[in-house]
């Protein structure tokens, strides 16, 4: 795998899920939000991803709070979350630092270590959750061929 890289994301569309607790809710969570774009006749586009509102080192997974992310074509504007819990949201173009993890989704945390020294090592600084975008199907790749990118939005300091 190459070094973290700093990107300038692209601006995207996505519906979005908040969620609470466990992180093994996740694919089921990923399977309310596709299921919700099809319901609603949107085009799905692009690597869903995971948005951590609290640290996992720092929360209780009981306490954890973060978004199911699905880039979408085609969908008009903002929508608040409905009665499924499911919104669409604008994501405008952010400055991030970058690395990709392979492997399962349980050894991805020496990866976002090497990512926090590397941001600092540069003269950057957090400026925002991290994101996860998720590049393998686990219904058609093993563990140890999963590609997540990490993704850290930063300010230059």
């Amino acid at each position: 795998m190459e070094g973290p890289s700093i990107i300038t994301t692209e601006p995207v569309t996505v519906a979005y899920i908040s969620m609470r607790g466990p992180y093994a809710q996740t694919p089921e969570g990923f399977g309310r939000l596709y299921a919700w774009i099809g319901q609603h006749g949107l085009e799905p586009v692009g690597m869903p991803a995971a948005v951590y509102l609290t640290i996992p080192s720092e929360t209780s997974e009981s306490e954890a709070l973060w978004e199911l992310w699905a880039p979408v074509a085609g969908a008009a504007g903002e929508a608040p979350p409905d009665a499924s819990g499911i919104g669409i949201r604008q994501v405008p173009p952010t400055l991030a630092a970058s690395a990709m993890h392979k492997g399962p989704y349980e050894t991805v945390e020496p990866t976002y270590h090497m990512l926090w020294r590397w941001i600092g090592e540069n003269g950057y600084a957090p400026a925002g959750p991290p994101m996860e975008r998720y590049y393998s199907d686990p219904a058609e790749v093993p563990p140890e061929e999963y590609l997540t990118e990490i993704v850290m939005p930063v300010r230059k300091l």
